[in-house]
């Protein structure tokens, strides 16, 4: 009986394997490169339930960051302030604008205002801002310049080789202790700035761990 396929189809079944181990290759590479916070989280803007601007009231109105984030400096988290810290300075400006009704709202009901979450590390990172913040780590090294922002937007890619790099070269990444919460600091002599942080990296005692328990507990 004649053979029904030809003898080239013997090789077939290889190629087939040799096809699908490229293929899957190729789909762990282009997720390994591409499925990271460099590409999926940077530039990343939700629309906010109030329309807060950071350029208004930071860059023009000169307020500090922990006028809202008031814990930023003591815990690990930098709170997001409530309806009551918006009216400290709204039930005398602009107390009746129509953009405010989900902050009086929230004033007079109790319930929070249910912001969307910007900047959102892994469940299996630890992150402390006041560690950094204490250290002279400004918020513009991870979330950029938000005093210019009319609406945040994630600046940073917060991966583990961001991290990583400032962990490993902290001076490249701390200013004077006055000068944090100042976003628009630049140092006057970048190469005095630079022995002085190589100076403050001792006598603070910035060691940042570069094992992983450091982050991953």
């Amino acid at each position: 009986m004649a053979n029904l396929f030809p003898k080239r189809s013997n090789a077939v079944p290889l190629k087939l394997i040799i096809a699908l181990l490229i293929l899957g290759v190729s789909a762990v590479a282009a997720v390994t490169y591409y499925f990271t916070p460099k590409y999926t989280r940077v530039g990343y803007m939700p629309t906010q339930p109030v329309p807060y601007d950071h350029y208004l009231h930071v860059e023009q109105l000169g307020l500090d960051c922990r006028f809202c984030h008031s814990y930023v400096d003591q815990s690990a988290h930098a709170n997001v302030p409530d309806a009551a810290t918006c009216m400290n300075c709204h039930s005398q400006v602009k107390s009746d604008s129509p953009l405010l009704a989900e902050v009086r709202s929230s004033y007079e009901s109790g319930e929070a205002i249910e912001w969307v979450r910007v900047h959102k590390m892994p469940d299996h990172v630890f992150f402390d801002h006041s560690v950094h913040v204490n250290r002279g780590v400004s918020c513009v090294e991870c979330h950029g310049n938000v005093n210019e922002m009319v609406e945040v937007w994630h600046d940073q890619p917060l991966s583990m080789a961001f991290c990583l790099d400032c962990h490993r070269a902290p001076e490249t990444g701390i200013r004077p202790m006055d000068q944090v919460y100042n976003l628009n600091w630049t140092p006057e002599n970048a190469a005095e700035h630079a022995k002085w942080a190589e100076e403050a990296v001792v006598n603070w005692n910035v060691n940042p761990p570069q094992s992983c328990s450091g982050c991953h507990r």
